[in-house]
């Protein structure tokens, strides 16, 4: 094999591959448009078979004149050779003949309109059948593939070094760390306050000579000049 064709088999190779990548990427919406065209083709096939059946009933209308036309003259056929009128009686056969070959080449067309029909009828189902399932089938494809993309992308963030999940915990960390400092200074705050409260008070009691004495060295003097008494 030459350079050239060497070449131009890669080429052909190359292309192939990437026609295989482009149909196996857009699997799904190819997909849902075969379904799609079925479902045209569905419509027309009823619309042939409604035509059909048109054709099916008028030879079956035909069928029936001929063979009332059939009964009609062999009653005439009778009442010549009743008669004695051979001669008309033969007349009748004749066109009773020809009626009998008119109704033998309708009843063939009918016959085939009944099994052209049938075939179609039991066709139109089958084809209805198949498109409900692909239709199905199309629903969970697209559900999976749902499915598959959230799963990928909790994968990828997850796996990642600077995922967002990480990068969400850390935020949450910071936010219950801020929450917590500012708890620890309310309650100091309110110890705060209450010892402030605390002190005050005292200071009140002690002003109304009520509570703890008063150890200053003016106490001690008269506790002393007391016991000289």
């Amino acid at each position: 094999m030459s350079i050239f064709k060497k070449i131009m088999t890669a080429i052909r190779g190359g292309a192939s591959e990437v026609g295989e990548s482009i149909v196996d990427a857009n699997a799904t919406r190819i997909f849902e448009q075969e379904i799609r065209d079925a479902e045209n083709h569905l419509t027309k096939a009823k619309r042939d078979l409604t035509g059909v059946m048109a054709q099916q009933m008028a030879a079956s209308r035909e069928v029936d004149r001929i063979k009332r036309d059939v009964t009609e003259h062999e009653g005439y056929a009778v009442q010549a050779l009743e008669k004695g009128d051979e001669a008309l009686a033969l007349a009748v056969a004749e066109k009773i003949s020809t009626l009998e070959t008119e109704l033998s080449s309708q009843q063939q067309a009918l016959d085939s309109f009944e099994g052209s029909a049938n075939r179609l009828k039991e066709l139109v189902k089958k084809s209805e059948r198949q498109v409900q399932e692909y239709k199905r089938q199309l629903s969970m494809v697209k559900t999976t593939e749902s499915v598959q993309k959230a799963t990928s992308a909790i994968t990828d963030n997850f796996s990642s070094s600077n995922s967002k999940l990480l990068s969400a915990k850390d935020s949450l960390e910071r936010i219950k760390a801020k929450q917590q400092q500012f708890d620890d200074k309310m309650k100091a705050a309110e110890v705060l306050e209450s010892e402030n409260s605390d002190n005050s008070l005292a200071a009140q009691l002690k002003e109304a000579g009520i509570g703890s004495s008063d150890n200053s060295a003016n106490s001690v003097l008269e506790r002393l000049k007391a016991k000289q008494k």
